[in-house]
């Protein structure tokens, strides 16, 4: 079932200590990492899904914040 990528859905992540890494995967056939950014502590990213990243890895302390709640990276 192909569900439509919605301009609202998108997702924060906080950074808890320095060096966090927020890695974007791509859709396809072949995942593959197209971008990377890296957090300092207490700093904030606000992203979202798009037609090109269907995943994202988070390395590091963080926390994830989604409309379906929010989990704790440790």
């Amino acid at each position: 079932m192909d569900k439509p990528i919605s301009k609202t859905d998108f997702f924060i992540v906080k950074a808890l200590e320095d060096g966090v890494n927020v890695i974007g995967l791509t859709r396809g056939t072949d995942t593959r990492f197209h971008h990377t950014e890296k957090l300092d502590k207490g700093e904030i990213m606000l992203a979202q899904f798009t037609e090109h990243t269907s995943a994202v890895k988070v390395r590091g302390k963080a926390l994830i914040q989604t409309q379906h709640g929010e989990i704790k990276n440790d």
